[in-house]
């Protein structure tokens, strides 16, 4: 059993929904990055989703771009990522860490390379938003064999005929993007999240969680009483952006992993 199957576990056991916040690895420098996201766990953090930094975004909004350039200018790397959760592993062994990002810095490391590596660190899943189920020999495969959870997003245009190539080797859960567009821009509705979240629990045993335009801890909790967990990325990012302390941050994520909680 994987860590990420382990925590779904562990929540569905204590009838709790999953929170997952995103960081960007080396935001806003390596130091303040590392430390914000040793302390997500005790914020009531779920599942770490770590950023990869790299320079053409495509999915991403402003906020998260900004914060890929931030840590690019600071010197972040693949392999100083990979350590973050090396020095995670050292004090938590339960966590779960996805690295979400693009296909290129990977592939610039080698696949095999890369999973042996992400495997020592202690990473469980990948979100590799620019590889599509038809690329799957590509990374998802070899990470499966790894023993790496492989995370698809479905979103708003999977349709029937698409979902199943979606949900197709995809493990550990399954990522729904609310809305239509790039990272913090659109609020995610729960009324219209709803049925779309039955439909791709219809098909798979997989925990479905959403993210993108949620935003605040009212907002996670209606999201979450739909779904198997929320994911907040910009609304975080954007703390660490405006230079706020950790402390601050983590004050933050705890209203919004709070927030989930409840529902």
């Amino acid at each position: 059993m994987s860590r990420i199957d382990a925590k779904f576990a562990e929540l569905n056991a204590a009838g709790k929904k999953a929170f997952v916040a995103y960081v960007m690895a080396g935001d806003p420098d390596y130091d303040k990055g590392l430390e914000i996201v040793k302390g997500l766990p005790a914020a009531g953090v779920d599942i770490i989703e770590l950023g990869l930094p790299f320079t053409d975004p495509m999915a991403d909004g402003i906020t998260i771009q900004l914060a890929g350039q931030r840590a690019l200018g600071g010197g972040q790397t693949l392999q100083k990522t990979l350590q973050y959760a090396r020095e995670l592993r050292k004090t938590d062994d339960t966590t779960p860490i996805v690295l979400m990002g693009y296909y290129n810095p990977i592939y610039s490391c080698g696949v095999e390379t890369f999973l042996t590596q992400a495997k020592e660190a202690g990473v469980d899943g990948l979100i590799i938003v620019d590889l599509p189920p038809e690329e799957e020999d590509e990374l998802c495969i070899p990470a499966q064999a790894a023993g790496i959870n492989f995370i698809r997003l479905a979103t708003p245009t999977t349709d029937d005929k698409r979902l199943p190539k979606v949900l197709q080797n995809t493990s550990g859960f399954v990522y729904y993007v609310s809305v239509n567009g790039i990272t913090g821009t659109a609020s995610a509705q729960a009324n219209v999240v709803a049925p779309e979240v039955a439909r791709i629990k219809s098909q798979t045993d997989l925990p479905v969680i959403v993210g993108f335009g949620i935003k605040t801890p009212d907002a996670a909790q209606d999201i979450a009483t739909i779904a198997d967990g929320a994911v907040v990325g910009s609304a975080i990012v954007e703390k660490i952006g405006a230079g706020e302390s950790v402390a601050d941050v983590l004050a933050f994520v705890k209203t919004l992993a709070d927030g989930t909680h409840r529902a």
